[in-house]
């Protein structure tokens, strides 16, 4: 029991992700022992090839049960969506083009975005990406990014974050500190950035500043090295870049949360004894296991809790580091709204719609 309780103090940091439509064993098991303070939801986890009302009813319930095994109240409801590729439920929720095309229409739909994803009971959207579309070969930014300027990228960033807040959902910048000028997929590989201090104050840390200055409340990191900056270890890891750079540097005083541990780029790190200690040293407060990529079972999930249990209990990772972070998350979560499940009418359905369409021939 003793054990079970510290285990449930990774909870207070961790975004889960569910295995399907309904709860297996295993996320029951995940979630009424881990407790974990959010969850993360993917296309699998809707019911796809029916009708509205049938599938809306069915998430309805897997966000209810949800609650139970967690005996949470308040909690993250989170979900990737951006427009593009990355939209996770099915039709009739509006499927808005790229960040690159909203152009001036990025404000309203953030907001529309917004309020059909409360419809959903989400309360945090992960978006808007603050990356600036420099790399033309990049293989996982590219046109979810607002623009190919610091300027474009940032105004973009800027509005749809706005909308987001307008209509009533957090949002989250990501991924810090610029993923934009890639040529590799950190789903599948740790990319290696060569950029100086300097190079980033030029270009990718400019949307960041912005939306910190806006102040949005969540900072996403980057599984990213930069050797000139920090040559031992990822953003994801790195005190330089997390700590001196968004914290001092920039002024960020919300909450900073990981990319998801199961991409490629980090998936092994995290399995290495102090790797989850150093990541809060380094001053992430919250983490994504999505279960999603290489992860299905629970068991990853447990080692990183374990190992949280572990550095605690031998000093390796302050306990004071744990109750800052511990108390940061505590302070967004009281003001974050938690939203029933409901159906969207036809009209703002509609009405999102030709939206969605008038921003892919508007440029």
């Amino acid at each position: 029991m003793v054990e079970l309780q510290q285990l449930s103090k990774f909870g207070n940091h961790l975004i889960f992700g569910v295995s399907g439509t309904t709860l297996s064993d295993d996320d029951k098991q995940a979630l009424n022992e881990l407790k974990p303070i959010g969850v993360i939801f993917f296309g699998k986890n809707f019911v796809d090839g029916v009708p509205y009302e049938v599938w809306l009813e069915s998430f309805k319930q897997l966000t209810e049960e949800i609650r139970q095994y967690t005996e949470r109240d308040s909690m993250f409801m989170t979900l990737d969506h951006e427009g593009g590729r990355v939209v996770r439920t099915p039709l009739p929720i509006t499927r808005f083009p790229y960040a690159y095309l909203l152009g001036n229409s990025a404000r309203k739909v953030g907001k529309a975005t917004a309020l059909e994803l409360k419809s959903l009971g989400i309360n945090l959207s992960w978006s808007p990406v603050a990356d600036i579309f420099s790399h033309p070969q990049n293989p996982i930014i590219g046109s979810r990014a607002f623009g190919t300027t610091p300027e474009t990228a940032s105004e973009g960033a800027r509005e749809y974050y706005l909308g987001l807040r307008e209509g009533g959902i957090l949002g989250c910048a990501k991924h810090f500190p610029g993923h934009g000028d890639t040529s590799q997929d950190s789903h599948l590989e740790l990319p290696i950035l060569n950029l100086s201090l300097e190079d980033l104050r030029k270009r990718e840390l400019i949307p960041f500043k912005m939306l910190v200055e806006e102040e949005i409340p969540l900072m996403m990191t980057a599984h990213i090295l930069f050797p000139q900056i920090d040559p031992q270890v990822p953003a994801t890891l790195s005190k330089i870049i997390l700590s001196d750079i968004l914290r001092r540097e920039l002024g960020f005083e919300g909450v900073v949360v990981s990319d998801d541990l199961d991409m490629k780029a980090v998936s092994e790190m995290f399995m290495q004894v102090g790797t989850v200690g150093r990541a809060f040293a380094a001053g992430c407060d919250l983490f994504i296991v999505s279960r999603n990529i290489n992860s299905v079972s629970i068991e990853r999930t447990y080692r990183i809790a374990e190992d949280f249990v572990s550095s605690l209990s031998n000093g390796s990772l302050d306990e004071a580091v744990v109750e800052a972070a511990r108390k940061r998350v505590e302070k967004l979560l009281a003001v974050t709204p938690q939203y029933p499940v409901y159906p969207l009418d036809k009209e703002t359905l509609v009405k999102n719609a030709e939206l969605a369409i008038a921003c892919c021939f508007q440029n």
